[in-house]
């Protein structure tokens, strides 16, 4: 078969990139993280001081070349793979990912790019971009316990108050991806569920891959 499209959304903090990585690691999938894509537009429109929440703020978009390459992401040709990641992008995310005119361009470049066996992971995959996917996954987790991953990618000391407060951040994102109106957060048509609350990184790995065996040996 030589195009079989794994789409895998999901809440902040519930795995999905990096599953994802896992995933195309040991089937040979590319891997396509698409929520990188929208923490390089935050990155950009932050470090030109536009007004986030302002749609004509984003004209730049047909102008900058955003690129995907392995594990890194490239815009107008420099490695900002580890800039996206920074708090204030972070902080406004999915505020940026919430203006139409910025998912209408990325969902298109997603569509160019799903070509082969592919990994693609983000929040309207199943629904949106890949809606024909050959295998849908929507990855949740309690709250409590993506917050406490979050903080553990940061490499943060984790204490009680900054579990709070991160938790805090976890809901806020959830409740503007799930109720923004284009291409919200929701469980796809189709999509197998898992709850990754109580299961490690390699546990939800190995249950998408048998997941990808089976569908691939019909």
């Amino acid at each position: 078969m030589s195009n079989f499209l794994v789409a895998i959304d999901g809440p902040a903090g519930s795995g999905k990139s990096t599953i994802s990585e896992n995933i195309s690691a040991r089937c040979g999938f590319i891997h396509i993280d698409t929520g990188s894509m929208y923490r390089a537009i935050t990155l950009y429109a932050i470090n030109n001081n536009l007004v986030l929440d302002d749609p004509n703020s984003y004209s730049f978009i047909d102008k900058i070349n955003i690129r995907l390459s392995g594990d890194k992401i490239y815009l107008d040709g420099k490695d900002i793979t580890r800039d996206i990641r920074n708090r204030h992008v972070t902080e406004n995310v999915s505020l940026v990912s919430s203006i139409s005119i910025v998912r209408e361009k990325l969902v298109c470049l997603q569509k160019k790019l799903a070509i082969g066996k592919i990994v693609m992971d983000g929040r309207d995959i199943g629904s949106v971009v890949l809606p024909n996917a050959n295998l849908k996954i929507f990855l949740t987790a309690e709250s409590k316990i993506r917050a406490y991953r979050r903080l553990k990618e940061k490499n943060e000391t984790i204490n009680e108050t900054d579990l709070i407060v991160e938790e805090k951040n976890i809901k806020r994102r959830d409740e503007l991806d799930s109720n923004r109106v284009n291409s919200p957060l929701v469980v796809p048509a189709g999509a197998i569920i898992i709850d990754t609350t109580k299961l490690n990184i390699e546990e939800v790995t190995n249950k998408i891959i048998d997941l990808i065996n089976e569908r691939l040996n019909k």
